[in-house]
């Protein structure tokens, strides 16, 4: 086969050893524009792009080195770059020599990572091999290495780097049984290793038992969510949305919000109507039911919404943004929104709530009062809602009013 052509990569001046200092963000933004550079060459050229995919995972741990990562953004955005390589690289059309020698320095490459931040590229070993036959000699040339690590009358500490590469060897080898054979003589329960048996158990149609297997890998260590999601995507897989739904949506779908996770499960599950799923939700996380307004608000469910603000703390400023935005389109629910922010201001909650904060929490109800005609009902509200022990957030609110409180 032809030799690829020659290229000037950008990102390969850039990733010298120690090339970056502690602070994380150029780093990442480095990262990334990698990643999206040899993306782009992909769409022209996959072969060209496959061979810097495996230049930028050889010189990616040794620059990061001295990075500051306990943020965990350079952490991310490495995983991510490793995920887009390697799909790159399992589908690039090279002969076998060509795959052999870059399999040889991308092993040499998780072998050197110190730190480490390729040690995920063992997830892909399989992929990467492009076929069963070369799987299986990646897995013959790695399964007694293990076996020897997880040995009984091994010395403490002793730890194999390349078992994940084994597992996925013997996964997309199709050696399935032999995997499950040697997932049995791990010394420990880790779900890093048995999600292999879960995929093999589930890859011979022995769905039920995958999920068994998956909920017995429950360890003190182990994520439930990835856990969860696991067995979620095999039920789903297997056309059992209802039973998918009902035992593990919830835990497999946690976004880094509230709203998040509700948006997650309503795409996944379109079927199910929204307000069973708020309602879920809501069932979940007993005394936080006010964090859910912007999940309510999002799916168009406004009386809940609001209802949901009204039982325990919900952000003002989220409630001050709908008081705004829907001022004009939903002026009750606005109305509504904006009350429930001055209610939790003047009830001490909200991080760090300035005066600023106050008055456009005031500004947006009274606005939104004018368009649906309340003015005067809406005031007495707010009237009395400030009434009673002074504060300096009452006094604001007073004084958006034209009056002051009384002592």
């Amino acid at each position: 086969m032809t030799k690829p052509a020659a290229h000037k990569w950008t990102f390969a001046a850039r990733f010298r050893r120690h090339a970056f200092g502690w602070r994380s963000q150029p780093a990442v933004q480095r990262v990334k524009e990698a990643t999206a550079e040899i993306r782009k060459i992909a769409k022209k050229d996959p072969t060209l792009a496959a061979a810097a995919a495996v230049l930028f995972l050889e010189k990616v741990s040794p620059a990061l080195e001295q990075v500051d990562s306990s943020s965990g953004a350079i952490g991310t955005a490495v995983n991510h770059a490793i995920e887009a390589c390697a799909t790159i690289i399992a589908a690039a059309p090279v002969d076998d020599r060509t795959r052999g020698q870059w399999l040889d320095r991308l092993w040499e490459a998780h072998q050197n990572d110190a730190i480490p931040y390729i040690e995920r590229l063992a997830d892909y070993w399989g992929e990467l091999c492009a076929s069963r036959e070369r799987a299986s000699a990646w897995a013959d040339r790695l399964i007694g290495t293990v076996e020897s690590s997880w040995n009984p009358s091994r010395k403490p500490g002793v730890y194999f780097h390349g078992t994940i590469a084994c597992l996925s060897a013997l996964f997309h080898a199709g050696r399935l049984e032999e995997l499950l054979a040697l997932l049995d003589k791990a010394p420990y329960s880790m779900w890093h290793y048995r999600e292999w048996g879960v995929k093999a158990l589930a890859g011979m149609g022995r769905k039920a038992e995958a999920i068994r297997y998956a909920e017995a890998s429950h360890g003190l260590n182990d994520s439930p969510i990835a856990i969860a999601r696991t067995c979620e995507d095999i039920l789903l897989s297997a056309g059992l949305a209802d039973e998918a739904y009902e035992r593990y949506a919830i835990a497999a779908n946690q976004g880094a919000t509230f709203l998040a996770t509700f948006r997650a499960i309503a795409k996944k599950y379109p079927t199910r109507a929204p307000a069973k799923i708020l309602a879920d939700l809501v069932a979940s996380t007993p005394c936080q039911e006010g964090k859910w307004f912007a999940a309510a608000k999002d799916a168009g469910l406004y009386d809940e919404a609001i209802a949901l603000a009204k039982r325990t703390p919900c952000d003002p400023r989220t409630l001050t943004r709908a008081a705004r935005d829907f001022a004009a389109a939903n002026p009750r629910f606005a109305v509504e929104a904006g009350l429930a922010a001055l209610h939790w201001i003047t009830a001490g909650y909200g991080y760090e709530i300035t005066g600023a904060d106050v008055l456009a929490a005031c500004s947006s109800t009274l606005a939104a009062a004018r368009n649906g005609g309340w003015v005067d009902e809406i005031e007495g509200r707010i009237r009395t809602l400030v009434a009673g022990p002074r504060s300096t957030a009452k006094d604001l609110i007073a004084a958006s009013l034209g009056t002051r409180t009384i002592p």
